[in-house]
C-alpha cells in the first residue's frame, strides 16, 4: 500500500477517536443530574391550616360597610296658616291705625327693630331709627301733613312657621302729594310676634285706575 494512502486512512481513524471521546464528554451522566436536581429547592407542602388562615385574612381585610342613619322621624311643626293670616292682618291694621293717630313709633313697631330693610325710590333707607326720624321730620307738623293712610287688598302667602309674604296696596289721602302704591313686604316671626323684615314701596301720586273706579 503507498504511503499516501496509510496516511490518510491514519488520519480518518484519529478524527473519529476523537470525535467520541467528545460525545462522551458532552453527555451528561446519572449521577451529575441526580446531584443538580438535588440542589433545587423543592416547594413546602401547602396544608389546610394555611388556606383556612389566610382566607380569613382576606375577610377581615374587607372593610364594613358604612353604617346608615336612621331617617330623623321628627315631625314637622304644623302650621295653622289661618291664624297666622290673622296675627298678620292684625299687626298691619294695628299700624295702620297708629299712623292716623299720629303715634309714628307705634306705627314702627310693625317692622323689625333694629335691621329691617327698607327700599324705596330706587335706593335703600336709613333703617328702623331713620325711617321713624324720617316720618316725625316729614309728615309729623299736621296731620294735614299726615294724612290718612289705608291698606287694602291684603295678600298673604305663609311660607313656613316663621316667613310669610304679603302685597298690598296702600292710599296716603292727602291734600298735597298724595300717594298711591304698592308695599311687597316679607315678615318675620320673631319671639313669637309676626314684623315685617323686608319692606320695598313702589308709589306714585297718581291714582291708578282701580281706585278711581272704587271712589265712584
Amino acid at each position: 500500500m503507498p504511503i499516501a494512502t496509510r496516511r490518510n486512512i491514519l488520519f480518518v481513524l484519529g478524527l473519529s477517536v476523537l470525535g467520541a471521546r467528545v460525545a462522551v464528554a458532552a453527555a451528561p451522566t446519572a449521577s451529575s443530574v441526580d446531584t443538580a436536581s438535588a440542589s433545587l429547592p423543592l416547594a413546602a407542602p401547602v396544608s389546610a391550616a394555611s388556606v383556612a388562615a389566610v382566607t380569613v385574612a382576606s375577610a377581615s381585610s374587607v372593610a364594613a360597610p358604612a353604617s346608615v342613619s336612621a331617617p330623623d322621624s321628627t315631625p314637622c311643626p304644623t302650621i295653622d296658616a289661618g291664624a297666622e293670616k290673622t296675627a298678620i292682618l292684625k299687626v298691619i291694621t294695628d299700624m295702620q291705625s297708629a299712623w292716623n293717630r299720629g303715634d309714628f313709633r307705634g306705627y314702627m313697631q310693625g317692622f323689625k327693630n333694629p335691621d329691617v330693610i327698607f327700599v324705596s325710590g330706587g335706593r335703600f333707607q336709613d333703617g328702623w331709627q331713620g325711617t321713624l326720624d324720617h316720618y316725625v321730620r316729614d309728615y309729623g307738623a299736621s296731620p294735614e301733613m299726615r294724612g290718612t293712610l289705608r291698606f287694602s287688598d291684603i295678600r298673604i302667602e305663609i311660607l313656613g312657621p316663621d316667613a310669610a309674604q304679603l302685597i298690598s296696596r296702600y292710599q296716603l289721602v292727602r291734600q298735597q302729594h298724595p300717594q298711591y302704591g304698592i308695599n311687597t313686604r316679607l315678615m318675620r316671626k320673631v319671639n313669637g310676634q309676626w314684623v315685617i323684615a323686608l319692606n320695598h314701596v313702589s308709589s306714585s301720586e297718581t291714582a291708578p285706575i282701580e281706585t278711581l273706579k272704587e271712589s265712584h
